[in-house]
């Protein structure tokens, strides 16, 4: 038999042989190439996939309505923040449009009605060997020294001097935005952004590399700290409602996971329908934050019997606050 009528032979017989090979052999087949090319790939993964991507691509398939219940609660005790964690939904982050600091009331605003703005109240809980301004019914804070949680350096604040102290919202107020607060009443984002829960006294320029960044973007350089910043996160969001967007609760499922017991921090109401605030919306001018009332000098506003006024109050405006706390004809 020829060369030719052997090879036309041979490619009768496969066909023939491939006609009978049963349907579940071919498919085993199939799958065992397939194993394969998966495990080359994720062996070497493409340059363009990155953490990043990952995460982006878990949170917009995430359901905003449902707890996160795929993670284990193994090791995470009753009542410990890991296991707050666990609770709370995940979602892909919300546009930033229509966000202002104004959306979140004045800076900084008496929400406890003890007569002290916000900003002084956490000074004075946060410093130590506090000096206090004579005639201000114990509010504000003239000068006391800071142990930063977010650097561990000590730092001397001096009312009106450098600016080296901040107020940092613990969950920054841009994230709760983009995680649930835009959809909010105006009394509920006062009752956040002055909630001592959410607030620290830090070292200002941490606080400014933060910015609005979650634990995914940002944490302390003090890893000392890690635990309870991220405790203190999660017991804001429990607290408030907020979710946490899949990237998020991950990196806050590595810190906690050094420390499984680090409880859930508590502070404050978390009902705020009752919280009522010093103004209303439509007499807030977002750029100034100065109310519908206006002084134009502080010799008009003592002569008003206004003075002192206070940050949320009708008439304060930054520009008769000459050493911006929050307290201006002082």
């Amino acid at each position: 038999m020829s060369e030719t009528a052997t090879g036309a032979k041979s490619r009768r017989w496969y066909r023939s042989a491939w006609a009978v090979v049963p349907a579940s052999v071919v498919i085993s087949t199939v799958g065992i190439v397939a194993v394969a090319t998966s495990r080359s790939d994720d062996a070497t993964p493409p340059k363009a996939w990155s953490a990043q991507a990952a995460g982006s691509a878990v949170a917009s398939s995430a359901q905003p309505t449902t707890p996160a219940a795929n993670v284990s609660l193994a090791g995470a005790p009753r009542g410990s923040a890991l296991a707050a964690l666990h609770a709370l939904r995940v979602a892909g982050r919300g546009p930033m449009t229509g966000y202002s600091r104004a959306a979140f009331g004045p800076a900084w605003t008496d929400t406890d009605r003890n007569g002290c703005d916000t900003r002084n109240d956490i000074l004075r809980r946060d410093l130590a060997r506090t000096a206090i301004k004579p005639g201000t019914h114990g509010c504000v804070v003239l000068s006391g020294t800071l142990r930063d949680p977010y650097t561990a350096t000590t730092i001397q604040f001096v009312r009106g001097g450098a600016s080296e102290t901040d107020i940092d919202h613990v969950v920054a107020l841009g994230d709760a935005w983009v995680t649930g607060a835009a959809r909010w009443p105006y009394a509920k984002r006062i009752a956040l952004a002055n909630d001592p829960l959410n607030l620290l006294a830090v070292q200002a320029s941490a606080n400014r590399q933060k910015g609005d960044g979650d634990a995914a973007t940002w944490l302390p350089s003090n890893t000392a700290f890690r635990c309870s910043y991220v405790a203190r996160q999660v017991s804001v969001k429990h607290k408030f409602g907020l979710y946490v967007t899949a990237a998020e609760r991950a990196a806050m499922e590595r810190v906690l996971s050094r420390c499984p017991g680090q409880p859930l921090m508590t502070g404050g109401n978390p009902v705020v329908s009752t919280v009522t605030p010093a103004v209303t919306p439509s007499a807030v001018t977002p750029s100034t934050g100065s109310s519908t009332v206006y002084y134009a000098s502080c010799s008009a506003a003592r002569a008003a019997g206004a003075a002192p006024l206070h940050a949320g109050q009708p008439g304060y405006r930054a520009g008769l606050d000459r050493d911006h706390d929050g307290i201006a004809c002082e």
